[in-house]
């Protein structure tokens, strides 16, 4: 076998059927890949044909940073993909490469800034602080996912956008079908839609939204012809439905996985500062999503792990493998709070990179900080096997998280 094998050569194409898992159990099909030599092929659930799997950490990288790897060319193909349906609408920033991405996450990014995070920290930490006010008078056993996880992600990422509080059960629940496979195409992509006609709605009011939202900054953007109201729909609907879910998922995660790591916890509460650096581990160390995100698609022939990728083919990129490769971490299957440096991919490279990176960090901190502060005896209230978890979701995370104190 020559050191660059062709596309063209026959390799085998393996089934992913990215199967609900146990708790934090890594996924074994993602396992069996993680720090291979190669790239393989793989099909998945729903869309059609077969795309390449990129596990490796540096492999991983360079196609996620690489402009021959395109999003704009997956509009309007049916790549092979975990979900019925496809997740972001036409026009998101999700779906754009550079210079365009660029343009359309700069209509945003004023709304990332250091300035807004510190604004909206104390905000969210009154927030926290009275929901668990609630959960503390209504006593023990109590679910976390109802009294913190769900809440308190969906009213961050709402007061940010200006999504008042009368409209977030219905964002709650159009973010729930839309970021999971478990609904069928025609009522996910008719939650997408209903979403997109709110925001088409909301993003029209501009004398009515809070001058400090995201929404406003985007409708001033449309205003100023900087981007199109579709454009700006767009943007709105992925970071309202990212921010709410992935965050409830992700921080539900961090907290049954310190429920189950005890001495952990135990240096959490006589370590406060460290929890920095915790966060950055358990969000390396955090199986957050099943399966693999938006596919990109070569523009030309490119050569990656030894193959010959050719223009007009399919790539998947795994953050989670690359986040267990041992070639960048030691004892990676390990919860490890000394690890350093740890220059973990969960959210994301290159230009798509998180934009509210910072904002999930600042959420995970304050409900880590929160319960271990208050409830210096938390444990799970029942055995960890019998923790229930989403069924079907493309985030993972609990669907309750007994808990007493």
């Amino acid at each position: 076998m020559t050191a660059t094998e062709s596309a063209a050569e026959p390799h085998p194409v393996r089934f992913w059927a990215a199967a609900d898992l146990p708790g934090l159990a890594f996924d074994p099909f993602m396992a069996e890949r993680v720090g291979e030599r190669t790239i393989s092929r793989v099909r998945l659930p729903h869309g059609e044909g077969h795309a390449w799997l990129v596990t490796r950490y540096e492999d991983v990288k360079f196609v996620t940073s690489d402009p021959r790897f395109s999003r704009q060319r997956v509009v309007g193909r049916s790549v092979t993909r975990l979900a019925p349906h496809v997740i972001p609408l036409d026009d998101a920033v999700g779906f754009a490469d550079p210079p365009e991405h660029t343009r359309l996450r700069k209509a945003a990014a004023r709304s990332f800034t250091p300035r807004v995070l510190d604004r909206l920290r104390p905000r969210a930490q009154r927030t926290a602080d009275r929901l668990l006010d609630a959960m503390e008078e209504q006593g023990p056993p109590a679910d976390l996912m109802t009294h913190l996880h769900d809440p308190l992600p969906l009213a961050v990422i709402s007061d940010l956008m200006g999504v008042p509080e009368t409209d977030r059960p219905r964002m709650a629940q159009w973010t729930t079908v839309l970021l999971s496979a478990a609904y069928g195409r025609e009522v996910s992509e008719r939650a997408k839609t209903e979403m997109a006609a709110y925001f088409t709605d909301l993003l029209t009011r501009h004398g009515e939204l809070p001058g400090d939202s995201l929404a406003g900054e985007l409708a001033e953007s449309v205003t100023a012809g900087v981007v199109s109201l579709d454009e700006a729909v767009g943007i709105a609907v992925l970071v309202q439905a990212s921010g709410a879910h992935a965050v409830r998922n992700n921080s539900g995660n961090m907290v049954y996985a310190l429920l189950t790591h005890p001495h952990h916890l135990a240096r959490l509460r006589a370590e406060p500062t460290l929890l920095p650096q915790a966060v950055e581990e358990l969000l390396r160390f955090v199986p957050h999503r099943n399966a693999v995100g938006i596919a990109r698609i070569a523009t030309e022939d490119v050569e990656v792990g030894g193959v010959t990728i050719r223009a007009g083919e399919a790539v998947h990129a795994s953050y989670l493998s690359a986040n267990r490769d041992p070639a960048v971490f030691d004892h990676p299957d390990e919860l490890d709070f000394d690890r350093g440096p740890n220059p973990h991919l969960s959210f994301g490279h290159g230009p798509h990179f998180c934009l509210g990176s910072n904002l999930a960090r600042m959420e995970s901190e304050i409900i880590l900080s929160s319960l271990i502060t208050r409830f210096p005896r938390l444990r799970l209230a029942v055995p960890e096997e019998q923790v229930t978890w989403q069924r079907s979701a493309l985030i993972r995370g609990p669907e309750t998280l007994p808990v007493t104190w």
